[in-house]
């Protein structure tokens, strides 16, 4: 019998989050400080709050429910989502979401969250902010590219777009100092460890440190791959039914994105990386599924590195091999 008076089930989004408690239904608030305390009045004493892991958006609620003295479960929205599969459920709705998320906490034993330290939380939010910054960036980026291919461009909208790119250059670069200064405070050592291995770029480092709370999040390297998502899916049944082997979409799409183009690197600097692709390649693969095993090398490299406190050994032999 479970332990908790109620679970809660939150699916959240950008602006607001749906929840769902057996006793009372379904009930919605806004993704803000109002909401949360709206939320609050409505928990009972001894109850559990559970929600997925969504980057910026779980986590100010989570922290909120954590400093109210309220018991809050982060979980891996791979773990719900292979639980809704199990249950063949075909309506997939914020409300059914939160139903699910709600029936997997009374069903399975969820580990209680950690709040995060001011560190940590400031690194979260550099990161979301990091981000913004960036897609502005490439945007702008592709209209000044765009200008360009007329031939004869705006003179005003092409010197407003450079100024704005500068602009956006200075920011993207104080964010990203002032991340690094952050990170070297408390994780100095795991950067440090992260940057002896070929291939792995100081953002890659930076941001794995951050969304694994300096690898504290994941038992093993292989939970790790499957939160990213560099885990290849196969899609083939006997003889009816075959394809060819693709990226899981589920995961971290940002860190999924520059582990990809780490690979590159990898593939020409990382002893163990060059010859996973090259023997991937020789069997007739396509270089994109040999670059994604590449990429979910280079994070089972990271996982091991930073557990054992050694730096990257292109020499080392695993004692499972």
């Amino acid at each position: 019998m479970n332990k908790y008076k109620e679970i809660y089930g939150i699916d959240i989004s950008k602006d607001v989050f749906d929840v769902y408690v057996p006793e009372t239904g379904f009930s919605q608030f806004k993704n803000d400080y109002q909401g949360f305390k709206k939320f609050l009045k409505q928990i009972s004493k001894g109850s559990l709050v559970v929600m997925e892991a969504t980057g910026y958006y779980h986590y100010r609620l989570a922290q909120f429910l954590h400093a109210q003295g309220i018991l809050v479960s982060v979980v891996n929205p791979l773990s719900v989502k292979r639980f809704i599969q199990m249950k063949l459920a075909k309506v997939k709705t914020d409300k059914s979401d939160a139903k699910a998320i709600s029936e997997y906490g009374q069903m399975n034993e969820v580990p209680l969250y950690n709040a995060l330290t001011e560190v940590q939380a400031e690194c979260l939010q550099l990161f979301r902010l990091l981000d913004s910054y960036m897609k502005h960036r490439t945007a702008t980026k592709n209209k000044l590219k765009g200008e360009e291919a007329l031939g004869i461009p705006s003179r005003f909208v092409y010197q407003s777009l450079k100024r704005n790119l500068r602009h956006l250059n200075k920011e993207v670069e104080s964010l990203e100092s002032r991340l690094l200064a952050l990170v070297k405070q408390e994780q100095q050592s795991q950067l440090t460890l992260l940057k002896s291995i070929p291939g792995m770029g100081v953002k890659t480092a930076l941001f794995l440190i951050v969304v694994s709370d300096g690898f504290s999040k994941f038992e093993t390297a292989s939970q790790l791959c499957s939160y990213v998502g560099v885990t290849p899916t196969i899609r083939e049944s006997g003889s009816s039914v075959r394809g060819r082997s693709r990226i899981s979409k589920v995961g971290n799409k940002k860190l999924r994105n520059l582990l990809f183009l780490c690979a590159f690197s990898a593939c020409k600097h990382n002893k163990a990386c060059r010859e996973l692709y090259e023997r991937i390649v020789a069997k007739g693969k396509s270089k994109k599924l040999a670059l994604i095993a590449v990429s979910n090398k280079l994070l089972k490299q990271a996982f091991a590195i930073v557990k054992s406190g050694l730096p990257y050994d292109e020499n080392f032999v695993s004692k499972l091999a």
